[in-house]
């Protein structure tokens, strides 16, 4: 890890002092019981955590996005679920901060930022995932209104959330007929359907968002018609360095609890971790989790420098996610019998990390993005 600044490890040990002091007392029990607390998150927001990139005017802390990866790999380290709770609330803040009116930020902006209030993103839907562009959800100029229609899945916060960015269709197929909105918590005609039941992150809601003649004023249009998907699709760039931070932060956890039960616990005489088979298991768990913590570092100082960072940010959350199922799935097995039990964390933490493969955007999608970013540097444009 680079050195940091003062500025950064005084953040550093404030994420690290929140997590332990308001999420790690029911973490284990929450976890178990699929229960999210916003009392948390708004503690979160009380220690500044929760707008760390937004600028101050709007009551954020105005720094860095590799200082915000430096807070969410802390809180990860004791919960994924609010480590994402704390990035997809972030994910309104950018699009506003860069796309939203003046009376959109002044709306939003400092509650989101104080954890005040909490933010959603609404893209995916039942039949459009990794292919946004296909969504089918509409939004209908009526007058002087909007006329919202469809259903959207995977929302995090749903049910919870104060306010959502949503993508809906405005015009004709593809991509240039999706345009972005914010829509209120408890605007009406929203409403929400079945909460999923989960392999991890299971203190973060995720919930089925129906929209059935939601009606939102023409101010409620977020940038001009027809932007939808690329507000989406820069927002998403910026996502996946908070997401690649947070799969750092479970490669972390997991290589410590591993690492210090490796030198504690012994067989044939001596601490497991002088075993070849054990000690080479937790160096490449030590490789992979600093190799992350690069590439993820990288990106979101390239995003600080206003340099093109998408590429990078696409190969540091496949990276460092694909490193957090590798790095969990060896925790587990450093630990044996007591890995695959409750009793220890590394079993959540494996969990947990599967699904980092898979938000803002499958590995499959990363990968894609770079190889189209090799096909402009290498192939002549074409």
């Amino acid at each position: 890890m680079f050195e940091q600044t003062d500025e950064q490890e005084a953040l550093r040990e404030a994420a690290a002092n929140a997590a332990r002091e308001l999420i790690a007392p029911t973490v284990k029990a929450d976890d178990e019981a699929e229960a999210f607390r916003p009392e948390i998150f708004a503690g979160l927001g009380e220690m500044g955590l929760c707008g760390i990139p937004t600028a101050e005017q709007h009551d954020g802390l105005g720094l860095g996005y590799l200082e915000y990866c430096i807070a969410l790999e802390e809180i990860a380290k004791v919960s994924a679920s609010y480590a994402v709770c704390v990035a997809v609330n972030g994910l309104p803040q950018i699009i506003l901060s860069k796309m939203g009116t003046q009376a959109q930020q002044e709306r939003w902006l400092p509650g989101l930022a104080a954890g005040d209030l909490l933010g959603a993103f609404a893209l995916s839907e039942p039949d459009s995932g990794s292919d946004a562009a296909s969504l089918t959800t509409t939004a209908v100029r009526k007058d002087d209104r909007w006329v919202l229609n469809g259903t959207k899945f995977w929302i995090t916060h749903g049910g919870y959330a104060d306010c959502y960015i949503l993508m809906a269709r405005t015009g004709g197929r593809g991509a240039r007929g999706v345009s972005a909105f914010v829509v209120p918590g408890e605007v009406p005609g929203l409403s929400f359907g079945k909460k999923e039941e989960k392999m991890g992150l299971r203190s973060s809601p995720t919930v089925e968002l129906v929209l059935e003649d939601v009606e939102l004023p023409l101010a409620a249009l977020v940038g001009q018609e027809g932007q939808g998907f690329h507000i989406a699709m820069e927002a998403l760039n910026s996502g996946r360095i908070t997401i690649g931070a947070t799969a750092v932060g479970i490669c972390q956890a997991s290589l410590e609890v591993a690492s210090s039960y490796a030198c504690q616990r012994e067989a044939f005489g001596k601490p497991i971790i002088d075993f070849q088979g054990v000690g080479f298991m937790l160096a490449d768990m030590a490789m992979k989790t600093e190799t992350a913590r690069l590439l993820v570092h990288k990106s979101a100082r390239l995003r600080d420098a206003g340099s093109p960072y998408a590429d990078i940010a696409a190969m540091a959350k496949c990276v460092a996610t694909d490193a957090s199922v590798a790095v969990t799935t060896d925790a587990v097995q450093v630990l044996g019998g007591y890995g695959y039990t409750r009793e220890y964390p590394v079993e959540r933490y494996m969990r947990d990390a599967k699904v980092m493969q898979i938000v803002e955007g499958t590995n499959q999608i990363q990968r894609l993005v770079v190889a189209r970013s090799l096909k402009r540097r290498y192939g002549g444009g074409s």
